[in-house]
Order: C-alpha cells, then sequence, then structure tokens
C-alpha cells in the first residue's frame, strides 16, 4: 500500500499509545498523535481503512534470544529451542509463546532466533486492536525496528522510556528514571572513559550522558525513525495460531456472493442443459436403432446398414420399385389393384413380387374356390389392367393361384 499506519502499543491499557501515518512513496510523516490510552484506539479506525497497519509491542514485554540448537530440520529445532530457554525465562515455557525470525544465523553460529511473549499478555494486545475495529497484520518489537549500526548502539527517546539496540538481534526497553543506573551498567566502568565505552548514536537527547560516548544523530520522531528502519522479513510476532487471516471488505464480499450465486447457477443451467442433452442423445440412438432394424427386416438381404446412409439407400431402393413418378410404377399399380382386393375380400395374397423391368406385378393368392380367382380377375381388368391368369392347384380345402398384373391396358 501506499501508506502504512504505525501504532505503538502499551504494556498496560493505560499507558499512552503513539501513532504515526507514513508515506512509503514520498518516505515523510503524513500525520502522526499520541492517544492516552488503549480505550481510545477507536479514533484510529478510519485511519486504518485502506492502509496498511504495523503495530510495534514493547520491547520490554519481550524476550529476544539467539541460540545455537542441534539439528538439521527446521521444525526439530523449533520444538527444542523453547526447553533450551527454560531456565532463562521468567515464565513457565507452557505460558509463553514463541515466534521464530527468518534470520538462518549470526556471526556467532547461532541459528535460531525467537521472541517469546506472555500468550495473555499478546491475547490482550490483539483484543485492544478488535475491540476498536483496527485489523494489524503484522507485529514487532519496536527496539528491532531501530536503526542497526555495526557493534554500536542506537537509541531514542519514546515517551517516558528509551529504545536500546545493540545489533540485529539484540535490544532493549529502558525506562528513563532508570537510565543513569542502566547506562553506568552497561557502558562504564571505574577504568571506562568516554572515548572507551561503545559508541551510543542517539536520536534524541538522553539524559545524564556527559560520560557516555554518544553522536548525536538528526533528531527524529521516534516512530517516523521506526517506521523508515522496519525490516518487515525480519520477524512478524502474529505467525502460526495469532497469524491474522485475510479480511474482505464488504464490497467485495457482497461482489463474491454474487459472483457464487450467479456460477452456481450457470452450473445448474449446464447440469440441466447437459442432462437434457444426454436424454435427447439416448432418444436419437433409440430411434436410429429402431430404423435400423425396420430397414434391415424390410430388406433381409442387406449385410451393412449405417444409419448416414439409410435415407439414399432407401431412396435407390424406392427407385428400383418404381416410384419416380408417372402411372406405371410399382405404388401406382398397388393403387390401382386395391380395389379388387377390397371387392373380393376372399382372395388372399401370399406374396407379391414387382419387375421393374417389365412393369409387371406377380400376385400369388389362395382362395376358398375358383369362382374368387374369376371374379378377381374381372375385378382387375375393370380398372383397365392386363391380367395374365396362372394354373390354379387345389390344396386341401384351398385353391392356389397366381397372377401377372401390368399397367398394359385392358387384355383382348
Amino acid at each position: 500500500m501506499l501508506e502504512t499506519l504505525y501504532i505503538r502499543l502499551g504494556s498496560h491499557a493505560q499507558e499512552a499509545i503513539h501513532w504515526l501515518i507514513w508515506s512509503n512513496s514520498q518516505q515523510d510523516i503524513i500525520a502522526s498523535g499520541e492517544l492516552e490510552n488503549s480505550s481510545y484506539l477507536s479514533e484510529l479506525a478510519e485511519k486504518s481503512q485502506q492502509r496498511e497497519v504495523v503495530s510495534f509491542i514493547p520491547g520490554c514485554d519481550v524476550a529476544i534470544k539467539s541460540l545455537k540448537v542441534p539439528g538439521n530440520s527446521s521444525k526439530a529445532i523449533r520444538l527444542a529451542a523453547p526447553y533450551m530457554l527454560e531456565d532463562d525465562l521468567a515464565q513457565e515455557v507452557e505460558s509463553l509463546f514463541f515466534a521464530y525470525s527468518a534470520v538462518k544465523t549470526n556471526k556467532e553460529g547461532d541459528n535460531c532466533f525467537i521472541a517469546a511473549i506472555s500468550r495473555e499478555q499478546l491475547q490482550l494486545w490483539l483484543s485492544w486492536l478488535s475491540d476498536a475495529g483496527i485489523t494489524c497484520k503484522t507485529m514487532i518489537p519496536d527496539v528491532l525496528a531501530m536503526p542497526v549500526y555495526s557493534e554500536q548502539y542506537s537509541a531514542v527517546i519514546l515517551g517516558e522510556q528509551i529504545l536500546l539496540r545493540q545489533s540485529q538481534w539484540q535490544g532493549m526497553v529502558i525506562d528513563l528514571n532508570a537510565w543513569s543506573l542502566m547506562a553506568n551498567r552497561l557502558f562504564l566502568s571505574d577504568e571506562d572513559s568516554t572515548q572507551d565505552s561503545q559508541q551510543i548514536n542517539s536520536y534524541s537527547l538522553l539524559p545524564d550522558s556527559e560520560q557516555l560516548n554518544i553522536k548525536a544523530m538528526p533528531e527524529e520522531l521516534p516512530l517516523a525513525l521506526l517506521a523508515q528502519h522496519t525490516d518487515l522479513s525480519l520477524i512478524n510476532i502474529l505467525q502460526g495460531e495469532f497469524q491474522v487471516k485475510q479480511q474482505r471488505s464488504p464490497a467485495l464480499t457482497n461482489w463474491l456472493w454474487v459472483a457464487g450465486i450467479a456460477v452456481c447457477a450457470l452450473l445448474m443451467n449446464i447440469g440441466i442443459k447437459g442432462t437434457q442433452l444426454m436424454q435427447l442423445n439416448a432418444q436419437q440412438l433409440q430411434i436410429e436403432e429402431q430404423i435400423i432394424s425396420v430397414y434391415k427386416k424390410t430388406f433381409p438381404k442387406t449385410k451393412r446398414v449405417r444409419i448416414a446412409t439409410v435415407k439414399s439407400q432407401l431412396t435407390q431402393k424406392m427407385a428400383d420399385i418404381g416410384t419416380t413418378g408417372g402411372n406405371n410404377g410399382f405404388l401406382s399399380m398397388l393403387n390401382q389393384i386395391q380395389p379388387a382386393f377390397s371387392a373380393v375380400s376372399q382372395l388372399k395374397a401370399e406374396s407379391i413380387k414387382y419387375d421393374g423391368k417389365r412393369n409387371e406385378i406377380r400376385l400369388q393368392a389362395v382362395a376358398n374356390d375358383y369362382q374368387t380367382f374369376d371374379s378377381f380377375r374381372s375385378q382387375l381388368e375393370k380398372a383397365k389392367l392386363k391380367v395374365s391368369q396362372g394354373a390354379q392347384n387345389n390344396q386341401g380345402d384351398k385353391i392356389s393361384g397366381s397372377f401377372s398384373i401390368s399397367g398394359q391396358g385392358k387384355q383382348s
């Protein structure tokens, strides 16, 4: 984001809270201020919207430790490290939360860098932010955001405390009223002089500092100094079980709901259309099988039938039996013969064959007597059809006979 809201929380709810809005592009302060205590955090809720929020927590509430842990596995090292520090920690290991740095090693050979915090304290800070309506995904010990100097200290006064950083993974917070005593212990001994003690690069005017080796740096607003030297890749306390999940804006959430419903409706529509298509395909296959079955029954000598060629094959078959038009085709002749069958219903056709070349129908029929055959022939001649009657034979109580019928006119 273009701007970041930095909030320095206090150890207790009654302590003052400092805040600053920093322009990442212009590297300058947009706004800053101080809240009386944690109950006023809600005043920053609007300022936190559309900005990244980074919280600084007091270094005095965090045990910052580095150690060398045997093993090659990162998981095994992290499991063993808390219990290696057990004697150095003021609280039981089970009551602490351990955050790990991305730092791999240092010149001393340490391979594990830990920030240990009371779970209760960490949950308290998170509850302040949550109650104020502020979403914060990054939390850093304030001393680890101070400038780093090789074998030198950096210092700045923040409220009633002095932040002091010794190295990449060392720092401390000292109350102002305890500075003189702590400074003498840290930097001076009976043999020390100003020239021999370690240099302190101070961004604030430190009290009782005449005997210390202090280099005055350009004075900075404390949170502006931290903002300029924050290394987000060094550590984020909010990891593991305390990692903050990404929260979507209400507008985006509403849009996702609408998109979800639309996708759901589309999938349902596709499913319905797919089901209908499957049903239509099944019906089509069933109809094609029926067409092929009927075609094979009609033309039993056909060995192979393809649905794509049935129409052309059927057209050819129809052409072969004389359905190309005119009055002398097979169907036309059947139409002329049909009245004779109606008039002489006692005669039953056993087979009908058509000779396309001679345009002739050959009819094999049975009846109860010879008179029926004569009556049928008379009816055909009335239809102006040429009839040639074949031999008639007795078959038990039936008479079998044949006719050759053509459309060449009445027989003379």
